[in-house]
């Protein structure tokens, strides 16, 4: 879970409490006077045992079931206290507090998708610019968050940011969303508007790893945005930034070592991929690439632990089967590099390299047929890939030049 959205959690519990819960007119008995001072007291088996001798006593009275409900909720249960507020709101449903009860329960319990709309009904009603209208709005949006609907997140999380601009976790929650919802521009403002807060302010101590001018999450995001954009060397640059501003942030080094893969600078790749190990031992990938880095620099021995490691980790990766197929093969342990490129195959079918290395290897054993076969498909696969680039040039020069350009997303109002 993210530290954005893990903040978004925290958002309202202090609204979980018993002011929260406005009384409807009440039961005429000590019963319910005890029930109260026990709530009060912390004594929630006690009251829980008065409210439900209550309820019996009461039963179209709303007030024990949210009480019921704003008990569960303060011990964490927070889906057993849903269906107590669900039966009060369905006695009352204009008993305030009750419904963002019901929204938080829902929300802390992981059930965003039904929050969503208690708290949209709640935003409906809000007085303008008042408080609860920064809430739900933020609520909304972290639980589009929580559920991957980045697209989604985004407008209720852009306003919260506007009335709130110097809250960083919701404009690194804002930022994900804009990334994962491949709306780079926009990811790129929200950076530089990062860049431009308080680097003492209360809201920077929130977040793990101190957000300020020289953020290591704001580079990593500005890097992942431009590398979308095929933007290599700003890309490249903004993680630099964010190695240098924190070399032990999370996926710092690998980031940056991708990119020097992809641009095949092999050897600094390779030192990136080493430092990314010295702060997670265990970060598979890193290990993979820094195999193939290995395997392009022809340092087969360096390769071969490495490799095998992996795929105890994890026996999923195409490449890393690939890889030891290529390291069994220089050495000419050519059965156990059948074993590793016919699983390569099974995983990646349409990797051309993995069938021209098959093909290689089918020839080395003599076996002319099965070379062949896979020469074939190696073949197959290129022209299939060519073809597929030329109908896009082609598309793309047939189009009037509007069309090509990324639609703007209006500002919000």
């Amino acid at each position: 879970m993210t530290r954005a959205f893990q903040f978004g959690l925290g958002l309202g519990l202090a609204a979980i409490a018993a002011g929260c819960l406005a009384q409807t007119p009440p039961a005429p008995n000590q019963l319910r006077q005890t029930a109260l001072a026990l709530e009060q007291q912390g004594k929630n088996a006690e009251a829980e045992t008065a409210w439900r001798a209550l309820m019996k006593t009461h039963p179209t009275n709303p007030e024990p079931y949210g009480h019921l409900g704003l008990l569960e909720a303060r011990q964490q249960h927070y889906k057993e206290a849903v269906p107590f507020y669900r039966k009060a709101l369905a006695m009352n449903p204009n008993v305030p507090g009750l419904r963002l009860n019901l929204g938080l329960a829902l929300f802390k319990g992981g059930d965003l998708k039904a929050a969503i709309p208690e708290f949209t009904l709640l935003l409906k009603h809000a007085p303008p610019n008042s408080p609860e209208v920064q809430r739900m709005t933020t609520l909304i949006g972290m639980a589009h968050y929580g559920l991957a609907e980045y697209a989604a997140a985004a407008p209720f999380l852009k306003q919260a940011a506007d009335r709130d601009p110097k809250n960083l976790p919701l404009r690194l929650a804002l930022a994900h969303s804009y990334l994962w919802s491949k709306q780079f521009k926009y990811v790129l403002d929200v950076y530089h508007q990062i860049l431009t807060l308080d680097p003492d302010s209360a809201e920077a101590d929130m977040i793990a790893g101190e957000l300020d001018p020289d953020s290591a999450e704001a580079d990593m995001i500005a890097g992942e945005a431009l590398d979308e954009m095929k933007d290599n060397a700003g890309a490249t640059q903004m993680f630099r930034n964010a190695v240098k501003a924190n070399p032990k942030e999370p996926n710092a080094h690998f980031g940056l070592a991708y990119l020097l893969w992809t641009q095949k600078k092999y050897a600094e790749a390779a030192g990136e991929f080493r430092a990314e190990l010295d702060n997670d031992p265990n970060h598979a990938q890193a290990m993979l690439y820094l195999a193939d880095s290995d395997i392009q620099m022809n340092q087969m021995d360096n390769a071969k632990p490495l490799l095998e490691r992996v795929l105890k980790i994890d026996p999923s990766f195409a490449l890393a089967h690939l890889d030891l197929g290529i390291v069994y093969s220089e050495a000419e342990r050519n059965q156990d590099a059948l074993r590793e490129l016919t699983q390569a195959a099974k995983l990646a079918p349409n990797d051309v390299n993995v069938h021209w290395r098959l093909g290689r290897l089918y020839r080395t054993m003599g076996k002319k047929v099965e070379a062949k076969a896979e020469f074939d498909k190696a073949s197959t696969l290129n022209k299939a890939a060519d073809e597929d680039l030329y109908k896009k040039i082609a598309a793309g020069k047939n189009k009037p030049p509007q069309a090509q350009e990324a639609p703007e997303i209006p500002a919000d109002k």
